[in-house]
Parts: C-alpha cells; sequence; structure tokens
C-alpha cells in the first residue's frame, strides 16, 4: 500500500502538484556555544502529522544525519527513534554556521524508480558566518538559505537550490506557509527562487526533480531517479 501511495505521489509531483513525503529536520535556527542543540526528524507531507515509523516507506527509517561543523568536519549523530520521530542533539564548540543533513534512497523501487530524501537544517551560533555556504552540504539535492539574513513578511525571501553540488535553474520549489498556504515556483538562473510570504511562522521549502537514468539498484533495474530535499526557515513579522 505504502509503494502505490508513494508512486501516486510521483505522479503528481511530475504534473505540478509539488509536494510529496518527505523527510524534515527540526530544530532552532540559533543555537549557543556549549549549549545542547534538539533536533527531531519526521517523515510527512508539509501539511499533515508525522507518520508513525511503522509506516514510513521502504527503509527510510534507516537513514544516518550529519552534523557539518563551521570548519567543515563531518560528524555522524545519533538518533533515537520515537513514535512518529527521532531525536538527537549536538553541542556546539565555536561561533559559526552548522549544516545538519541526511540522504536516503529507499531500498525499494517505486516501479522503475528509485526515491531518494534530502533533509537538511542551517544553525547560526553566534556572530560568526563561517560554514554559511551551500556547499557545506553535500547531498545530490539541496536547498539553501543565507544565515546572515532576517527573513521577514512582505520582503522578498530568496533561496538557492543545487543539484550535484550546482545551483541549478528549474527544479521545483513548494513552499508551505504555516497558515496552510502553499506556493509552487521554480528556481531560475544561478538557482535562485523568490517568494514573498505574507504570514509569520516557519515556512517548509521542498526541492524536487526527476532524472531519466538506469542501472541496478539492490539487485532490481530503475529507469529514474525522484530526489527531493527540505528545508524549514522561519519569518518574523
Amino acid at each position: 500500500m505504502k509503494k502505490s501511495l508513494l508512486a501516486i505521489a510521483f505522479v503528481l509531483v511530475s504534473i505540478g502538484n509539488l509536494f510529496a513525503h518527505a523527510l524534515w529536520i527540526q530544530t532552532g535556527t540559533t543555537g549557543k556555544i556549549g549549549q545542547k542543540q534538539s533536533v527531531k526528524i519526521v517523515y510527512s507531507e508539509p501539511d499533515d502529522k508525522p507518520e508513525k515509523l511503522a509506516d514510513w516507506y521502504s527503509d527510510v527509517k534507516d537513514f544516518e544525519l550529519w552534523l557539518i561543523t563551521p570548519d567543515k568536519q563531518k560528524v555522524k549523530l545519533a538518533t533515537v527513534a520515537g513514535e512518529d520521530h527521532f531525536t538527537s542533539e549536538f553541542t556546539p564548540e565555536k561561533d559559526g554556521v552548522y549544516t545538519l543533513s541526511v540522504s536516503k534512497a529507499a531500498k525499494d523501487l517505486g516501479g522503475t524508480t528509485i526515491y531518494e530524501f534530502n533533509a537538511s537544517a542551517i544553525v547560526k551560533v553566534g556572530k560568526s558566518l563561517t560554514g554559511n555556504d551551500a556547499s557545506f552540504n553535500s547531498n545530490a539535492i539541496s536547498v539553501f538559505t543565507d544565515a546572515s539574513k532576517n527573513f521577514k513578511v512582505n520582503q522578498p525571501f530568496t533561496l538557492t537550490t543545487l543539484l550535484k553540488g550546482k545551483p541549478t535553474e528549474n527544479l521545483h520549489v513548494g513552499v508551505a506557509s504555516p497558515s496552510g498556504w502553499n506556493k509552487n515556483i521554480s528556481s531560475e538562473a544561478n538557482g535562485i527562487a523568490t517568494f514573498t510570504p505574507v504570514w509569520p511562522g516557519t515556512y517548509k521549502l521542498e526541492v524536487s526533480t526527476s532524472e531519466e537514468t538506469n542501472g541496478d539498484h539492490f539487485g532490481k533495474p530503475y529507469k529514474a531517479i525522484w530526489r527531493c530535499a527540505t528545508l524549514l526557515v522561519d519569518v518574523a513579522k
């Protein structure tokens, strides 16, 4: 049943409904040296409740959570399973921008398609902007927002989409607002996409694309890879 639902979601993405089930990393966008930073990972559509772990697609719950420090050290973080989420934590040791990332290609195919789930979070500690760089996220697809910016309602919000390490145009971007208002946009030249938030709160960004390619995945042939990447951002009044 899960495989059928995700296959349907893939079709919807292809025709313009850009939201599907995805992994999301929830954490504060700012932190402090020496203070534990709590992290939660959920699997859901933007407007739905987190799914119970038993219902997660294929082996997606076997993801790995990584922390990239301001000096570009990559550290694997331990995770603890709950009923409908995983938790983790880290303690910043220096000022700068920290990147959290997950990348998981599900073992089971949706027809002949690999589903690859990517998620990230950006945490600014102190005044230093060391590490405030999209290249710190090495996932195949990602979305980046400048940690030096303070995002506010009724002001243009700019994000950058990357595919295989390069800013990429024509990537689908779904924007889910805290009010339930959703918007679909596409990245332009240099991977830039822009929208104007009209409500304060946490916005959910989901970038996705599909690539026609072929190969072998856990002993089964595939003809395409669908990739998505998510990021949560806070918008003030």
